[in-house]
């Protein structure tokens, strides 16, 4: 699964967050976050859990 970057930064705006807001509900330290960010694939937990973390369903930030 590939994270859509754009609708992520969608998503912040939308919720008014930072990625340090982001990676404190995520549960990982910022820089972590970045990597998660700007990975090629993660995992269908780690999509989940960023989900969760923005307040979106899971389709709203995946790549199309």
């Amino acid at each position: 699964m590939k994270l859509s970057r754009d609708k992520i930064d969608i998503a912040l705006a939308r919720n008014s967050l930072t990625i340090t807001n982001l990676s404190k509900r995520y549960g990982v330290s910022r820089a972590r976050m970045n990597v998660i960010l700007n990975s090629r694939e993660v995992t269908a937990i780690c999509a989940g859990r960023m989900a969760n973390s923005l307040e979106v369903d899971v389709t709203e930030i995946l790549e199309d």
